[in-house]
């Protein structure tokens, strides 16, 4: 993976005309935030049995302190086992927009620091995916920083945007892993490995028990759930880059992406990153006159 970031992050240098822009903050130049110092909830439960994968991602993510603090000194890791806490159930839609934003964040942050006070996303509507990128990011819709694509045939992608280098990232599905009835796969990759459940037959499946005039036999119901855990651990069990794709946007403009009869006509001022950057005090202790 770290050969993949390299890769990514000179693509990005390179074939971007929008990566121009200075992050916030350059890691060991003018900050040194400590990452691996908080141990990753990797221990496997019933509702999280996919965290002990090999390739199940785990986020290091920056924040700052309090409501009007400055940055952080050190990352929290987060795993699939936390969003799914917050979530409210395991489902295959948490795993893949997870691992869909694990591969935008290895472009976007290649130092492997997510920091959440630069980010904005658009996810489809989908709980799953605006969640999940809800959760991993910060973005939020009451300060227009999270939005649903205008486009339906995005409903499993995401683009993850950092708004202090101006770089977007599109993330989706490879070809092969999908099995959303009706729903193209927006970029044109395929997997070439062979998965242990077939495609079609969870489509078929998924056609009968998610039909909201259908009644499925409670047998079709159970099927359902064991191909899909199935299919999720299978993913996990290789590198994600065999599975998911990703791609920058050039030129990209949010208004463009997001459907905006879904957004909030006049979002709120985001008030807890405001001193993100604040300088600190010449001595610790100051004398109160």
């Amino acid at each position: 993976m770290k050969i993949f970031s390299l890769v990514i992050l000179f693509l990005a240098l390179t074939c971007s005309a929008s990566w121009g822009q200075e992050p916030t903050y350059k890691q060991g130049v003018n900050i040194f935030i400590e990452t691996g110092v908080t141990q990753p909830d990797r221990i496997p439960t019933w509702y999280a049995p996919m965290v002990a994968m090999p390739y199940a991602p785990v986020f290091e993510i920056l924040a700052t302190k309090g409501t009007q603090g400055r940055y952080y000194e050190r990352t929290y890791a987060v795993t699939i086992k936390d969003i799914i806490k917050w979530h409210g159930h395991d489902c295959e839609g948490i795993t893949h927009v997870a691992n869909c934003a694990k591969i935008a964040f290895d472009i976007l942050f290649p130092d492997g620091i997510i920091d959440r006070s630069v980010l904005k996303a658009i996810s489809g509507t989908g709980p799953c995916w605006s969640d999940g990128v809800a959760f991993l990011t910060g973005a939020r819709l009451q300060y227009g920083t999270l939005g649903f694509f205008k486009n339906k045939d995005y409903n499993h992608a995401i683009i993850l945007y950092r708004e202090d280098t101006k770089v977007a990232v599109l993330a989706t599905l490879k070809k092969g892993i999908n099995n959303i009835p009706n729903e193209p796969v927006v970029l044109p990759e395929k997997i070439t490995w062979k998965t242990k459940v077939n495609m079609q037959d969870v489509i078929d499946l998924k056609k009968e028990v998610k039909n909201p005039k259908g009644t499925p036999v409670p047998y079709q119901v159970d099927l359902l759930r064991y191909y899909q855990w199935m299919h999720v651990n299978d993913i996990l069990s290789r590198p994600l880059t065999e599975s998911y794709q990703a791609q920058i946007i050039n030129d990209f403009k949010w208004d463009d992406w997001v459907d905006t009869t879904k957004t909030i006509a006049n979002p709120h001022k985001r008030g807890d990153i405001r001193l993100k950057n604040y300088p600190y005090r010449e001595k610790p202790i100051t004398e109160v006159k």
